[in-house]
């Protein structure tokens, strides 16, 4: 009898403790709470939560802010002064000729052709402490004055030193040192939706900043001869030409040079590279040292292969072979097709120029041409271009 009390106090004793348990950790009361609470139409209090604290990240904003801290010293004004011919209608030669009067021969001419004054403004950006500053060539071009003004309002007269229409590129000097100095970049590395930075003076309103991407890379502008051009939506205006588009790194890695008339968000710049493979030409010759073949050319298709009666319709047909160029003077001759230079498969008129502008003078050229159904072999030593 006292062990079935013990098993009945024991047993007992276990529910009491089981019961009190459910309701201290079950959920229920919790739940019954919550609903209690809705039905006063009471919020439920949320769960507190832990806030972790953690270093702030750096926000594009204050990337851009940097870059243009540390690279818009080295971005100048350009303004420049050119004569121009301009020729004003004479008010005087109808009523001369209609009333027989002659007016002072100096009065008269006042009207005809003049040369006039005309300004215009541009971008650079500062490449040595030496006071060297690389911009458009299409910004310089006949000025007669230029004048450079540096961020912090210094100015100095600039004095072109080189210049070359063909990549539109010109280097000017002027007489300061220990000058701020922008970082080249490696255009080869630039790919689209990298963030872009332009700084420079559109319409006058100096050192403004537009941000934006690289859309493409290698882009032609066959309209204005300009080829492989990077494309950027960072805003470029008139007056942002020869100024520096830059990444994040705050390296230059492009030449602002050309927008699309009545398009937005839409602008060019050159490769850096390109302009780095030139300057020391610019500086040291005042021009840019160019190997020449001497043809014209243009790109197979159907319809050409079938005019020219050729088994393929791939590679370059030579149009015309400059007589006193090097190609003529080997032999190459109109309707050859090149097929390889330097073992290389031609396939395009760009691909042929591409070759010829990386080469230098003396470099010779390796061809295999197709002429009356044959192959053709021959050498063809580059010459200095003269243009």
């Amino acid at each position: 009898m006292r062990s079935a009390k013990y098993i009945t106090i024991f047993a007992l004793t276990a529910f009491l403790s089981f019961s009190l348990g459910l309701l201290v950790y079950s959920p229920a009361p919790q739940m019954f709470k919550s609903w209690l609470n809705r039905q006063d139409n009471k919020p439920v209090a949320p769960a507190p939560y832990k806030i972790e604290s953690r270093p702030s990240p750096v926000f594009a904003s204050d990337i851009m802010v940097q870059i243009v801290e540390k690279a818009g010293p080295a971005v100048v004004n350009i303004d420049i002064t050119k004569m121009e011919k301009t020729t004003f209608l004479s008010p005087f030669k109808e009523f001369e000729r209609q009333f027989g009067f002659d007016f002072d021969e100096d009065f008269r001419n006042f009207f005809e052709e003049k040369m006039i004054p005309i300004k215009g403004v541009g971008s650079g950006f500062i490449i040595n402490k030496e006071g060297y500053i690389l911009t458009n060539e299409h910004v310089v071009s006949k000025a007669t004055k230029i004048r450079i003004t540096l961020k912090d309002g210094r100015s100095f007269q600039g004095k072109i030193v080189g210049s070359d229409v063909t990549l539109d590129l010109a280097v000017i000097k002027i007489d300061a040192a220990n000058l701020p100095v922008a970082r080249l970049g490696d255009s080869n590395k630039v790919k689209a939706g990298q963030w872009v930075v332009a700084i420079g003076n559109p319409y006058q309103f100096s050192n403004s900043v537009t941000a934006g991407i690289i859309s493409a890379v290698g882009r032609d502008l066959d309209s204005l001869g300009k080829r492989h051009l990077l494309q950027t939506d960072a805003a470029i205006n008139p007056g942002n030409s020869g100024g520096p588009l830059i990444n994040l790194a705050g390296e230059v890695i492009g030449i602002n040079v050309a927008i699309t008339p009545g398009a937005q968000e839409i602008g060019f710049a050159i490769p850096i590279n390109d302009a780095k493979e030139v300057l020391s030409d610019l500086i040291k010759k005042g021009k840019v040292t160019r190997a020449w073949l001497g043809v014209h050319m243009r790109d197979i298709d159907e319809n050409v292969a079938g005019f020219l009666d050729l088994p393929f319709a791939e590679g370059v047909v030579i149009t015309e072979a400059d007589p006193d160029g090097p190609a003529a003077k080997v032999g190459i001759r109109r309707y050859d097709v090149i097929k390889k230079i330097n073992d290389q498969k031609i396939t395009s008129v760009n691909q042929v120029q591409k070759i010829v502008r990386d080469s230098k003078p003396s470099d010779i050229l390796k061809l295999l041409l197709f002429r009356d159904g044959h192959n053709v072999e021959l050498n063809a030593r580059l010459i200095e271009s003269q243009k």
